[in-house]
């Protein structure tokens, strides 16, 4: 059984997949588990899973129609077979290496989960535009409001857990309202949290990315739900 499986979500990822796998082959991991769930790409991400690149991951997933990350992360939460499961980005804003402090701090057992925040780092002023790190820390405040959390960045990528308690937490949401659902979720479990600063390489819209103001109307509209109605709705 691996130690750590790596559960990375990918649509029209075709320019920055090979990368961020070699990153991730290259973090000094030990023991790691690749699980790639393509979201029915169609710029050539899912050959290139089906050709070479394919050798280099541990488990590729497809879906035959575009879901979302929320539904790709479910599938690859299902699949993962190691002790502890995180989640990684298949562009390259989130570095792997982080991914080692992490996994350290919750074999300990002191806490149960462990958060990347980039809000932690001293260069938050250089990975994000004024308005972007206004909603972000607007939705975690809000969020914090309601799971009684002190988080400085709910909306991170980085979310680390034992397989055990990530599998035992249903999920629902099918786009990145996944992020406060789980955090909702998690909370209302009791679970024991902890941040860490972490690297952090903004990528822009003109560069591919994907979530957008819709997005952040979903995830107030899915931390109220939760808030209001408890996390078992």
């Amino acid at each position: 059984m691996p130690q750590l499986s790596i559960i990375i979500p990918v649509f029209n990822e075709v320019s920055t997949l090979s990368t961020v796998i070699d990153s991730v082959r290259s973090a000094k991991l030990p023991d790691i588990q690749i699980v790639v769930v393509d979201d029915f790409s169609t710029d050539g991400t899912r050959e290139l899973l089906q050709g070479p690149l394919g050798d280099e991951i541990d488990l590729v997933v497809e879906h035959v129609k575009n879901r979302g990350k929320g539904a790709a992360l479910r599938t690859g939460i299902k699949a993962a077979t190691g002790d502890y499961v995180v989640f990684q980005d298949a562009d390259l804003e989130y570095d792997p290496k982080d991914l080692l402090r992490m996994l350290e701090i919750l074999k300990t057992g002191a806490v149960d989960v462990v958060y990347g925040s980039r809000f932690l780092n001293p260069n938050i002023r250089q990975i994000s535009p004024f308005w972007h790190r206004v909603v972000n820390r607007g939705l975690t405040a809000y969020s914090n409001f309601y799971t009684g959390l002190k988080l400085t960045d709910m909306e991170t990528c980085y979310k680390m857990f034992p397989r055990e308690i990530l599998q035992s937490i249903e999920l629902t949401e099918d786009r990145f309202g996944v992020e406060p659902e789980l955090t909702a979720k998690a909370a209302a479990k009791g679970l024991r949290f902890q941040e860490i600063p972490i690297e952090y390489n903004r990528r822009t819209f003109d560069e591919g990315k994907k979530i957008g103001a819709r997005d952040g109307v979903r995830a107030l509209y899915v931390i109220s739900k939760y808030g209001f109605v408890g996390s078992d709705s």
